[in-house]
């Protein structure tokens, strides 16, 4: 079961006027690309929110969007470092990348290399956008509809996959079912 929580800013009524009031300072003394550490204090489906050491009045977010597959959210209580990625000036808040989702970042770049050749794979998921087929340790791709083999793909399947592309700004890599195996 996963846990989540929305920050405990405790009986700090004022802790919120604070934060607004620290905006400029903290954008100033957290630009792009700043390392940072922090606690996690928060934890929801999009993502975990951070006390960053050091700035009392910063609320950092590290959003899901930027975690690996295979990775998990680190628990509320756990102690993390990351980069800044972003100030979101409409919420007060300051966007984190977590170093410890880099060593992840491209596992797809080497099936760039090799658009066109055919890979074993294990069915994960079925979607009505298709099928997400694992073919290496936390890298999956989608098989589309019009890509399916003629017998339907069942979760847990071993299936041979041909690499169609790969974009990696997006993060996905487009399969198909291999012809003729």
């Amino acid at each position: 079961m996963t846990e989540y929580s929305w920050p405990d800013w405790g009986s700090d009524k004022e802790y919120g006027t604070r934060v607004v009031a620290a905006w400029p300072d903290t954008v100033r003394n957290l630009p792009l690309g700043a390392p940072v550490t922090g606690e996690v204090v928060g934890r929801r489906p999009f993502g975990v929110f951070l006390a960053i050491d050091h700035h009392p009045e910063a609320i950092g977010l590290a959003e899901i969007t930027a975690m690996p597959q295979c990775m998990e959210l680190p628990r509320v209580g756990e102690h993390v470092t990351g980069l800044v990625l972003w100030h979101a000036d409409h919420n007060h808040q300051v966007k984190i990348k977590l170093t410890e989702w880099d060593e992840h970042a491209d596992l797809l770049r080497p099936f760039a290399d090799v658009i066109g050749q055919t890979v074993s794979g294990q069915v994960t998921k079925v979607a009505p956008l298709g099928a997400f087929v694992r073919v290496a340790d936390c890298v999956e791709g989608l098989l589309r509809p019009e890509e399916l083999p003629e017998t339907p793909a069942l979760e847990g399947q071993a299936l041979m996959v041909t690499i169609l592309g790969v974009d990696l700004e997006r993060h996905r890599i487009f399969l198909a079912a291999a012809r003729g195996r």
